[in-house]
């Protein structure tokens, strides 16, 4: 297993450019199963997570060409169907969250998927009944076949309808959406996710040939085609690797600029670190972090102490809370961090106690931190990545501390994060990776 050393204490000066959002990467990647042509994709970020959903591509037969680190080509033309419902593709699904995306454009163009429950963090419950409930709305059946723990489904010919989805599943609606585009009929969904993930998906599926309408708002409607061709596209910057360098130009930089982070699809997340005090500069479509001495968290209009809670697309995302909460532990004043949608994705809190941060964890949704104003610096410790945003929080933490702290699990950062200790110490920190 793979660790960090961090010493601690270094500042971090220069400039950064954020890699392809991982989340866009595994939708459009998926995307590339409708069609027989080629697919350009271009910012493809090189980290485990998409890695490993290309290898399963690969593994059913997609011809990937790979032209630069960052720069592939993918072409479904000759698909290996058989293997698409064999115990070893079942097993290697299971181990990755994103093979979950493959199933609507795998039961959209040939009629039939399995599915296992798939891996991924552990945050708590994922839920995959709005994928289920989508699918079955379009007139797919489920066979649960008990002896592989697998569901199989299959449906002769989807329909467009209208559905009304239980919760704003971004996957969900990427997966309901990539079904329905060969689907017969239109197909109106209501309640959809529209973060800028899927509003890309939503762009390149209509460049190659799909008819989308209602891009960016929660009412998607789509008509069906029978025929999908090839397209090109470009990914986002990823938004949540942005926060995190927002984050670290908190706590430890001496002016730090952020390039190309497509300031326009970064929503609330701006604001939020303004709201715990942080200064941002924004200049064309980059953002400057200076030195921050001092921070001040802001309060409610009525003197209330300020909440940050997460919310579906336009609201602030789940993936940043575990970094503003480690941004609010060197802030001047309190605030309550709620964290709504995953019940355990605050429980990485106590290695922030150990370390010295003075954070009350009021239950597996809230948390209240009371910053020390960088009057009491961070202890280094030990500590191990339980997911990919705590994490990088958890690797923020150790680069403000005093002493040299060490993170263990550190696969789960690199599934969201490409070279990260490589750029990071380019700006100046002292993070060194061992196997042991």
């Amino acid at each position: 297993m793979e660790s960090f050393i961090i010493e601690g204490g270094h500042s971090l000066k220069g400039t950064i450019t954020p890699q392809g959002a991982k989340n866009e990467a595994l939708e459009v990647i998926c995307a590339t199963l409708l069609t027989t042509e080629p697919v350009h994709i271009q910012n493809v970020p090189d980290i485990l997570d998409v890695n490993n959903l290309i290898k399963l591509l690969q593994d059913i037969g997609v011809k990937v060409t790979r032209h630069s680190r960052n720069d592939y080509t993918f072409q479904s033309n000759e698909l290996n169907l058989d293997y698409l419902e064999s115990t070893e593709f079942v097993q290697k699904c299971a181990k990755l969250r994103g093979s979950v995306l493959m199933i609507g454009p795998i039961l959209g163009r040939f009629g039939k998927a399995t599915i296992a429950k798939p891996g991924g963090d552990k945050i708590g419950r994922r839920r995959l009944d709005t994928h289920f409930q989508g699918f079955s709305s379009l007139g797919a059946k489920f066979i649960h076949d008990e002896e592989r723990d697998v569901y199989q489904i299959k449906a002769k010919k989807l329909k467009g309808c209208y559905m009304l989805l239980d919760e704003a599943s971004v996957t969900g609606t990427a997966n309901i959406i990539m079904a329905a585009v060969m689907a017969e009929g239109t197909t109106t969904i209501y309640n959809a996710a529209c973060e800028p993930y899927i509003q890309q998906l939503c762009h390149i599926l209509n460049t190659m040939g799909a008819s989308i309408s209602g891009i960016g708002s929660n009412l998607i409607t789509i008509i069906g085609t029978n025929e999908l061709h090839g397209a090109e596209h470009t990914i986002l910057p990823d938004m949540i690797e942005v926060g995190s360098f927002i984050g670290m130009g908190a706590m430890v930089g001496e002016n730090i600029r952020i390039k190309n982070v497509s300031i326009k699809n970064l929503g609330l997340i701006p604001n939020a670190f303004r709201c715990l005090g942080v200064k941002i500069i924004e200049e064309d479509d980059d953002l400057i972090i200076p030195q921050q001495r001092h921070y001040i968290i802001d309060s409610f209009i009525d003197g209330t102490i300020m909440t940050l809670s997460d919310a579906p697309w336009p609201g602030l995302t789940p993936d940043l809370l575990s970094v503003l909460l480690v941004v609010a532990t060197q802030a001047c004043g309190t605030v309550l961090i709620h964290q709504k949608m995953f019940e355990s994705r605050l429980f990485f809190v106590d290695k922030l106690i150990d370390m010295g941060a003075q954070i009350i964890l009021c239950d597996p949704h809230r948390a209240v931190v009371v910053g020390h104003d960088r009057h009491k610096t961070l202890r280094a410790g030990k500590m191990t990545s339980p997911d990919i945003r705590a994490g990088i929080a958890l690797l923020i933490a150790a680069m403000s501390a005093d002493g040299t702290s060490t993170i263990a699990n550190i696969a789960q950062i690199d599934r969201g994060y490409q070279d990260i200790e490589l750029r990071l110490n380019q700006l100046g920190a002292k993070i060194t990776r061992i196997n042991k």
